[in-house]
Parts: C-alpha cells; structure tokens; sequence
C-alpha cells in the first residue's frame, strides 16, 4: 500500500511517498482503508522535527482521518467491515481523566498516522462517522473538533447566553464558533482579513474584530461587553495573544490554552490571573467518549464542518504548504 512518511530526517522535504505491506488485523484490531485525512498545525511541526525532535523516523504523519472498516481481527465486537469510522485522536484515552500513559497514545507522533492508504488500529481507538457528513467533513473531527467540544463543554462548561471569544479562523476556532452557536452563546471572532471575518459572519459570528487593524483588540472586547468581559477565550495564539486574552475574559473567566501560533515563551504579567480569579485551562484534544458526544450534538442539529480546500493525497506535501501558510479557512483535507 502506499503512504506518505517522514523519512531520514526532519523537514517538509523530508515528507516522501513510501510502499508498505497492506496490514493484518491481530486480536481485538482492526484495518481502515483511509478514504480522507486532514490537517492540524501540529503536523506541520510534527514533519518540521519541532513538535518532538526525539519522535522515531520513519514516521507517518497526521492523526486525523475518516475511512471504512475492511478488515477485524479475533474477538472485535464494536465495528465490523463497511462500518465508516474516524480514528482518535489518542488511541489511549477512552475516557475519564487525562495520564501518563494516555497521553503517548496520540496517532502520527508517538504512534503511526493516517497518511496511509489503510491503518492498523485497535477496536477501541475508532468512532463511528456522523452519518450526514462527507469523508473529507468526517476527517476534520478527531483533533479540532474534540479540542473545541472539549474546551467549551467538558472543561468549559458553556452555557446559553455566555460569550466565547475565538482568534483566527482555523479548525479550532472555527468549531467553536460553531459548537458555540448551538449552545446559544454569543461569538467574537479576531482575525487579519476582513474576508475570512465577513465568512465567519455567516456562521453566526455575532461581533468580529480585525486584529490587524485594531492591535489592541482587547478594548473593543470590552466595549462589546459593557466592561466586563467574555466568559470564555479559546486561545490558540499563544505568547503574543495571552496578555490581551487575559485582559478580555471576564471574573472568573475560562481562558482555553490550545495553541501556539505566535510561539510558546510568554513574558507576560499573572496579576490578570491572580486579581480577575481567571481559569486558565490546557487543552489537549479529548477522549473517545467526548468524541462520541459531540458526534452525537453534530448529528442532531446536522452540523457540517467547514471545509477550505482538498487535496488529492499525491499532493500530501503541498497540503502542507499550504495549512503552514495559514490561509486557510477552517480545515483542509487529504482525499485518497
């Protein structure tokens, strides 16, 4: 079969079409053939060798991806063949708190990845497909979509009426936008385009904010909120967006730590912290039972995801390309 892998060295040069034998399912495994993938920022730094230098090459790459169950081993009794599926994120944690041990679970780093034609896989480590959705909508789930779902409702607890702010206009935030509107909550979304917050907009956005325009956004953030703040930030930017992040949320706020865009070294003051009583909360995508739940909520209300380009998976590397320039709206999928 074929795939795509990280070979000799670290580098997006280093991302190479690969031949593999086609896998066997053992006792309690199955085998997916892939039928799309999709991108998070972590696999551009996964591939780039800055996620993890010490991550064993050859590595297949990508943790998210949508297929069909072609084969079981002995004793499977959660899927059978044809069932559609998504793999998790973290094929050890099923569920309850995050450890050690789950926490060296996570497809395309520790374990293999999804930029293969077919993936060996425990019973355990898939979900079932919201069966509305599309491949390539279904293979944005396993990362973004258990961030945001685990951010505003699990750690989160969001409720209708509460006010979210989401920066920029990638997977994460895009689905909390979404996830956000379903709950009945208010959306302040940043970004550096007018286009991509006109799109967001449509989305049901209730107030947008360019950020390039308007440096100090946390201002107009508490203008829009009388003075008090939001009550939850899903913060993906990192050291150059948690000071203003921290100045936006309300008392006893929630601040959502997720990513690192803007870097990962913050020489910032905790005074906001200590006097507002803010939670600061890391992220780190979700279990397979969170991943069930919000499938559940996505099938109910027939939520799609937003899809910004697709890729044939002969164009693996410029997907890649493309997600590091950071001009996409939403996901961006791998079609096999």
């Amino acid at each position: 079969m074929k795939a795509f892998a990280i070979q000799g060295s670290f580098g997006l040069d280093a991302l190479r079409p690969i031949e593999l034998p086609d896998p066997k399912p053992g006792p309690g495994q199955v085998v997916v053939k892939m039928k799309a993938a999709s991108l998070n920022f972590r696999d551009v730094l996964v591939t780039k060798g800055l996620y993890n230098p010490k991550f064993k090459l050859p590595l297949v790459p990508l943790s998210d991806g949508a297929g069909e169950v072609v084969d079981v081993g002995q004793g499977v009794t959660r899927v059978k063949p044809g069932d559609r599926v998504c793999p998790i994120f973290n094929q050890r944690w099923i569920d309850g708190a995050l450890s050690p041990a789950k926490v060296r679970g996570a497809l395309g780093g520790e374990l293999p990845g999804v930029l293969s034609e077919q993936v060996l896989l425990g019973e355990d480590g898939v979900v079932a497909v919201p069966p509305h959705l599309t491949d390539e909508q279904a293979a944005s789930l396993p990362c973004a979509a258990v961030t945001a779902w685990n951010a505003l409702f699990v750690e989160g607890r969001l409720k209708a009426g509460d006010t979210v702010l989401v920066q920029g206009t990638g997977g994460v935030s895009i689905f909390a936008l979404q996830f956000a509107r379903l709950a009945g909550a208010r959306v302040i979304v940043t970004s550096s385009s007018d286009e991509k917050l006109e799109r967001a907009r449509s989305l049901g956005a209730w107030e947008t904010i360019n950020y390039r325009t308007t440096p100090d956004w946390d201002a107009p953030v508490a203008s829009l909120t009388r003075g008090e703040g939001v009550d939850h930030v899903v913060e993906v930017g990192g050291a150059g967006t948690l000071a203003r992040s921290l100045r936006a949320v309300r008392i006893g706020g929630r601040v959502s730590l997720i990513g690192v865009l803007s870097g990962s070294a913050p020489e910032l003051s905790l005074f906001p912290v200590v006097m507002k009583q803010v939670t600061a909360q890391g992220i780190f995508v979700g279990s397979r039972a969170m991943f069930e739940d919000m499938n559940r909520a996505i099938a109910a209300n027939g939520l799609r995801p937003v899809i910004d380009r697709v890729f044939p998976f002969a164009e693996a590397r410029q997907a890649l390309d493309f997600m590091e320039s950071g001009g996409h709206f939403g996901k961006i999928a791998i079609r096999f």
